[in-house]
């Protein structure tokens, strides 16, 4: 067997092996959130508005991290931020950061509806309140409609007063944009 050829498979068995520590040590989400993160400051990805006219439907129910059951249609006539997340999903925590600061400026005139999907509730809740974020989490204690579409995650939903979805977006985006903001402000 050549150098080259020795050189090349012991390149392989280094990579491999430093590939199965990450994932072994339980790093491999965080790191490729991390990276996702630096994809997602650089702007190109952001969520746009939806050119035909769809309604949401508000025949959900949720509960919140306090054990609270919510009807969804309690957010009627209110501007929604609906974001479908899981604490296993790097590309959501790559965006939470962004929804987060999002929330701490837009809060008040907004509702975020922070909906996980972890299997394991405490997951979230822990998850959340590690990363120090403020904004509430649920978790459907119902179907959800077919007018949502979440087979993917992270999804998100920008529903207007009218109950009209303005935005509808599969895959990480960042939100924390002027152009979103003034989205926000011109359906308020």
């Amino acid at each position: 067997m050549s150098k080259k050829v020795k050189k090349e498979i012991r390149e392989w068995i280094i990579l491999i092996a430093v590939g199965g520590f990450i994932y072994l040590m339980g790093w491999h989400t965080m790191i490729a959130s991390k990276i996702q993160q630096a994809v997602l400051a650089t702007g190109i990805i952001s969520p746009s508005e939806l050119k035909e006219e769809r309604f949401a439907s508000y025949d959900f129910v949720l509960e919140d991290a306090d054990g609270q059951r919510i009807h969804f249609s309690d957010f009627k006539e209110k501007t929604v931020f609906i974001n479908f997340w899981a604490t296993w999903c790097a590309p959501c925590i790559a965006e939470m950061p962004d929804i987060h600061n999002l929330y701490m400026e837009t809060g008040d005139k907004v509702d975020f509806v922070m909906i996980s999907v972890d299997q394991d509730e405490s997951k979230a809740k822990d998850f959340v309140k590690e990363k120090a974020f403020d904004f509430p989490i649920y978790f459907l204690r119902s179907g959800l409609p077919a007018g949502y579409n979440t087979q993917a995650i992270p999804t998100t939903y920008l529903i207007d007063k009218m109950g009209k979805i303005r935005v509808e977006n599969s895959g990480m985006a960042k939100y924390n944009t002027s152009s979103f903001k003034n989205l926000l402000t011109k359906i308020q």
